[in-house]
């Protein structure tokens, strides 16, 4: 009898066993029974700016992945909507990708006010979005949204790390141009360098214009002892800037600028001049063929697209995200996708120096590495073969 009872016992657990097995081999991986994997973004187009390039990237791995059979067989559909540089559009074209494309996340974008208009409407509807560029404020501070760049306000505070632990200069000061609502973060990013080093910055200035005689200000910094000077200054600003500073026969100071700077328009305008100049990267630079490089390089040649910073971001954002939904387990939907996003452990990417994490937090800013360029000649060199990597604030 006790034979007869033990071999139902094991007859009854290899059961389970090859029920367990088969459970776990039908949801293996991610699953789309319903169609396509839907993803899109909300991303400035026409309007004052052209962000095009980072969705664009961002289009052109989903293209090249779906002609290899997709994830796991299933295929990626992706809309880009142009919100135009306007709040009501972006407002539409966010309802529509969530309501009406059903999309389980938002991937690649890069928007003027994307983030500021519909970081409310993400969160309500349990959506996630991997921006490819985050601009303002509000991009680092929603629990709906994490860029995959590093952001002007984190690379602010990296390039003042730079100046002060690396050019070892004492007196650093800062001349930012305030608009919309980035004086906080701006401030904030100055707080967490002085936090970090135990330093003090020497001169802060919030009242830099638009556009107007910069003479001054740069005056202002040359009077106040300045070692090292960062602006948040984008590319005419810069030119500029540096131009403004040759003229007025300013010398001995380090100028350091944010990713904008680092820019063929920046460096051809500025051939001739011998002002030392800094600017600080979000990704691998994207001037150089390196390793890092290597992937994000081979996908733009196939796609026929210009390589440039912008198209990095949307590069990578995609790459996140195909490396989050591979991980899933069953049907792709979006709750699926916020929960793998929110429970993902962290993951290093070449083309970046810091691991891309989403989690959940009131606020994302996840990446914290750069590396430094500089104009020789009207050419961009690197000079940092490493990255540099901000430390927590604690």
């Amino acid at each position: 009898m006790n034979t007869f009872k033990n071999f139902l016992a094991a007859a009854g657990l290899a059961g389970v066993a090859l029920a367990l097995s088969a459970a776990s081999a039908a949801a293996q991986g991610p699953t789309c029974e319903d169609g396509p994997i839907s993803l899109g973004s909300v991303s400035t187009v026409t309007g004052v700016v052209d962000f095009s390039d980072a969705p664009k990237a961002a289009a052109a791995v989903f293209e090249q992945l779906n002609a290899r059979g997709g994830i796991n067989g299933c295929e990626v559909e992706y809309e880009l909507a142009d919100d135009r540089g306007d709040p009501q559009v972006a407002s539409q074209a966010a309802r529509d990708l969530i309501d009406n494309k059903g999309v389980v996340a938002l991937v690649g974008g890069a928007s003027l006010l994307d983030c500021a208009v519909n970081a409310g409407t993400y969160a309500r509807s349990g959506v996630l979005n991997v921006s490819g560029l985050g601009v303002d404020a509000a991009c680092f501070n929603a629990p709906s949204i994490a860029p995959v760049n590093v952001g002007p306000f984190m690379l602010s505070t990296a390039m003042l790390y730079y100046a002060s632990e690396v050019l070892e200069n004492e007196k650093l000061c800062a001349f930012f141009m305030i608009i919309g609502g980035t004086q906080e973060a701006y401030t904030q990013a100055v707080e967490n360098w002085e936090t970090i080093t135990g330093k003090e910055l020497h001169l802060m200035d919030l009242t830099l214009p638009a556009q107007g005689d910069l003479t001054p200000y740069l005056i202002r910094a040359r009077d106040a002892g300045c070692e090292a000077l960062l602006t948040n200054q984008v590319e005419p600003g810069i030119v500029q800037w540096v131009n403004t500073a040759d003229a007025q026969g300013i010398t001995g100071i380090n100028w350091l600028f944010l990713a904008p700077g680092y820019a063929d328009a920046v460096s051809s305008a500025l051939a001739d001049t011998d002002q030392p100049i800094y600017v600080g990267t979000e990704w691998e630079p994207y001037t150089e063929s390196s390793e890092a490089n290597s992937d994000w390089i081979d996908v733009m040649n196939e796609a026929q697209l210009p390589r440039t910073a912008f198209s990095q971001g949307g590069y990578l954002a995609a790459q996140v995200i195909i490396d989050v939904i591979s991980s899933i387990d069953g049907p792709v939907t979006r709750e699926a996708v916020t929960t793998a996003l929110q429970g993902m452990d962290p993951i290093a990417y070449p083309i970046a120096g810091s691991p891309y994490v989403f989690g959940v937090a009131d606020a994302h800013n996840p990446m914290r590495a750069t590396k430094v360029m500089t104009l020789d000649s009207g050419a961009w060199e690197v000079l940092l073969t490493e990255w540099l990597v901000l430390p927590e604030v604690n």
